[in-house]
């Protein structure tokens, strides 16, 4: 799992490079003198949250001690790392200038109630930055010759319903329109703007994009195998076959297309 991370980590570095740059110009740069990122898993974007605010003390905070030591060796122990049991240990996380959420809060079942204790962690000034939402990625034509045109439409349907069904069964869970400005404004905040970073790796793609991507499917085969139709299966199981020649491994026409959005809100 940790090298999954790392491989879909990397493929969203530009894109998160350019959301830390537009934070700091919103943070003031300088000012940054402490920066947590929560949900940080093995702590590539929190490395590269480093590369933008040097000056700054950046902290890795996860629930998993094996991510958080992986993060560490990543970084040469220029990262600070914590641990923390989320919800239950938001205390646990100290003050900050800046905090980064990345795809981390709707694994909380209260999500309001997780912003608005990220907000209380925030210094005078300081920025709430969480990226949620976006677009799905995409990977291939919508006709790529093996089975019914559209497959990838039909597996985000499929995965809209497991991921709602995996929120009802979260602990706390409430249900809450996701509008996030509105969230963040809701949790204290003032909010200071929302932008979307595309993320484009076009054909062909390297290897560690096509092993990501074959993690995916395999993932996606075993979660949705009972919902698909019989010819959606099939096409799956041709794509996670590693020596097939129309499997993602070996196409020539892979490549990996999404967006990532950002919304924003500064304490007063």
């Amino acid at each position: 799992m940790a090298v999954h991370l790392e491989r879909e980590a990397d493929l969203r570095a530009g894109a998160v490079t350019a959301a830390g740059q537009w934070l700091a110009g919103l943070a003031g740069g300088d000012g940054v003198r402490r920066v947590l990122d929560v949900g940080a898993g093995p702590g590539v974007i929190t490395g590269l949250l480093a590369e933008v605010f040097p000056a700054a003390e950046v902290v890795a905070v996860d629930q998993s001690a094996a991510l958080l030591e992986r993060a560490r060796a990543r970084s040469g122990g220029r990262l600070g790392i914590q641990q923390a049991d989320l919800p239950a240990e938001f205390d646990k996380l100290g003050d900050a200038d800046l905090i980064w959420s990345g795809n981390a809060i709707h694994h909380l079942g209260d999500q309001q109630a997780a912003l608005t204790a990220l907000a209380g962690r925030l210094r005078p000034g300081g920025l709430l930055a969480v990226a949620e939402s976006g677009l799905p990625a995409r990977f291939l034509p919508r006709d790529f010759g093996l089975g019914r045109p559209g497959l990838q439409s039909r597996l985000d349907a499929a995965h809209e319903d497991g991921f709602a069904a995996m929120r009802a069964e979260l602990p706390d869970t409430t249900e809450e329109v996701e509008d996030w400005p509105a969230m963040l404004e809701r949790a204290g905040l003032e909010p200071s703007g929302t932008r979307t970073f595309l993320v484009d790796h076009p054909a062909p793609l390297a290897g560690p994009a096509r092993e990501y991507l074959h993690t995916q499917l395999v993932r996606r085969y075993d979660q949705l195998a009972e919902v698909l139709g019989e010819e959606d299966r099939a096409t799956l199981e041709v794509l996670i076959d590693r020596e097939a020649p129309r499997g993602i491994l070996r196409r020539g026409d892979a490549f990996y297309l999404s967006a990532m959005t950002v919304h924003t809100g500064r304490r007063g």
